[in-house]
């Protein structure tokens, strides 16, 4: 959906994040009018003074207007600078509120959403977007109210002052007019387009940065190169087309400015010369100052307009994800206590994709402080799984009960709390050890994971590292080896303290040492726990409790190891003989 150039629906659902900053609100509006007086009694002055004392030659008379218009100068300024600080400050509040609201959505997100929205698109979101809303504080809504008040007192004082000279102006002011308009709807259609090339060009970005390795590796960067041209061709075509339009109006503005200003010189030096007693010297001067101040401020709304339709164009981006209902149903009211782990899935099917299933049917039963090993062939379901029993994706059909209640029953803070990953792709954050082990938890101190660490047998690796706990792995963990990041993610899991741990494929791509340490600490750590293990290397899970085999979606065979390997062609033995029967 496209954004209206001011849609009025939008724009009062953003003026309800004001609410908490009501009395600035209301302060700035209070420093917009005054502005709008101190700077149209000015002129005003100047005529008094022409008029009254320099042309009576009154001295006195003379330096009291000086200092009544110096004193009015110095409360414009006064004005002006709270009018711009104060509109500044409350758009700087209001998109601090909206980032948080926004990020606070995010997080609640399903995986789902994440699968198809492009990172750099919701990166722009959350942060040029956002931005943008705060001009419509800062230099849109207030700046053309204040301007709005400054025409209509200056019309007043021109009225009041000479009402002959005041209609050439009001005769000239519909045209400016209609050049603002189509200027304005113009430059509507070209920001939209200037917001949606940001997006193409800040994801293109993100992607390429992040996938650097690969593009090469592959020797992707010559083609890389010229997609990024196209892409950037197409961004600096976008603000190419405001800045015509740009170089079109405003000298259209000065030509009706400087057409009307000689008008009223011509006409009002007509009425002096023919000896017009309502015209005077005085009001040639200030309407010489007014018609600038009346003309400017149209430039001004139309710049300004600018402004206003990029933050409503943002905000209704930023709306758009806030309005989304992508959430994980957080329905449940249980406080999950320490699960014993009993697990029991119940002809469960499930799609990413609709029509396209990846679980069909799926019934499983995992008894408390089992280890359950799941194996099967890429895109069999295994990961799937790990998926659905932590909330990441909703069901199609089917449920899964953790000790007897759905765990839809449960509250998902609750019940991920109990629950603890070791993925094989190794998430760390650009931070310490010891935070990225903790994940800042406060009830988890640097004693506990030292202990922790020394039991599973990492603890001296870690200090083998400069600064130990305290070393700076780096954005996504590069300083380490992928063996080391997925050493430390077990570290991670196991101060949590879960009731259920998941390895999903922790080994796959680790070496041999890492490997020898991960298996020694895994014996530690199942220990009284149910514990779910995805693996490809067989020879990882031999002493699992139950081995689930896994196939198309579909549970296949299920049992321990010696008994799987005696079913004659079966998928297991098969898949045993593969990895460890040599092939003569």
């Amino acid at each position: 959906m496209k954004a209206k150039a001011f849609d009025i629906r939008l724009f009062k659902r953003i003026i309800l994040y004001t609410k908490p900053y009501l009395f600035r609100f209301n302060g700035v509006v209070l420093f917009a009018v005054s502005l709008s007086l101190f700077a149209a009694l000015r002129p005003f002055l100047l005529k008094q003074t022409v008029d009254n004392y320099i042309k009576f030659k009154d001295e006195s008379g003379l330096l009291l207007y000086i200092i009544l218009m110096g004193i009015v100068l110095m409360l414009e300024v006064f004005s002006n600078f709270f009018f711009v600080y104060w509109a500044n400050w409350l758009g700087q509040d209001i998109v601090k509120d909206i980032r948080i609201a926004l990020f606070k959505h995010m997080l609640s997100f399903r995986m789902k959403y994440y699968d198809s929205a492009p990172v750099g698109q919701l990166v722009t979101r959350s942060v040029s977007d956002i931005e943008s809303i705060a001009k419509i504080f800062s230099q849109g809504l207030f700046m053309i109210g204040s301007e709005l008040i400054k025409m209509v007192v200056i019309l007043l004082f021109m009225f009041y002052m000479n009402w002959k000279l005041a209609w050439i102006v009001i005769v000239a002011m519909p045209i400016l007019v209609f050049f603002t308009r189509i200027f304005q709807r113009r430059m509507q259609f070209a920001f939209e387009e200037v917001r949606n090339q940001v997006a193409n060009l800040n994801t293109f970005v993100q992607e390429r940065v992040t996938g650097m390795k690969i593009v090469q590796l592959f020797n992707r960067e010559d083609i890389e190169y010229e997609k990024f041209k196209v892409i950037n061709d197409k961004h600096n075509s976008a603000w190419i087309k405001t800045v015509w339009y740009n170089s079109i109006f405003f000298p259209i503005a000065d030509i009706i400015s400087s057409f009307t200003l000689g008008c009223v010189v011509w006409y009002g030096g007509n009425k002096i010369l023919d000896g017009d007693a309502i015209t005077t010297f005085g009001d040639l001067f200030t309407y010489t100052m007014f018609i600038t101040m009346l003309f400017n401020p149209l430039r001004q709304i139309a710049d300004k307009f600018n402004e206003m339709q990029m933050g409503m164009i943002a905000a209704n981006r930023v709306f758009e994800i806030l309005d989304s209902k992508n959430q994980i149903q957080d329905i449940g009211n249980i406080e999950a206590p320490r699960f014993k782990g009993v697990i029991s899935f119940q002809n469960v099917h499930f799609s990413y994709v609709e029509n396209e299933e990846v679980l069909k049917g799926i019934s499983l039963e995992i008894k408390s402080g089992q280890t359950v090993a799941i194996v099967g062939a890429t895109g069999a379901g295994k990961s799937t799984i790990i998926n659905l029993l932590n909330r990441f994706y909703e069901l199609d059909n089917g449920a899964i009960y953790i000790d007897g209640n759905n765990c839809k029953d449960y509250a998902l803070t609750s019940l991920r709390s109990q629950i603890a990953i070791v993925l094989q792709d190794v998430f760390l954050f650009a931070d310490t050890i010891l935070n990225n082990i903790t994940l800042n938890n406060p009830s988890i101190n640097l004693e506990t994971v030292t202990n922790a660490a020394q039991k599973i047998g990492v603890h001296d690796f870690i200090m083998n590292l400069p600064g130990g706990y305290q070393y700076n792995v780096k954005e996504r963990g590069t300083m380490l080896s992928s063996g080391q990041r997925q050493l430390i993610a077990f570290l991670r899991a196991y101060v949590s303290n879960p009731s259920i741990l998941i390895l999903d494929e922790a080994t796959s791509s680790i070496d041999t040492y890492s490997e020898e340490l991960i298996q020694a600490a895994t014996k530690t750590i199942t220990k009284d726990r149910t514990s779910i293990v995805i693996a490809h290397r067989l020879a990882t899970i031999v002493n699992a409790d139950k081995i689930v085999v896994m196939d198309k979606g579909r549970i296949v065979e299920e049992g321990h190891h010696t008994d799987l390997l005696k079913i004659d062609n079966g998928f297991y033995s098969n898949l045993y003989k593969s990895q460890f029967v040599l092939v003569k």
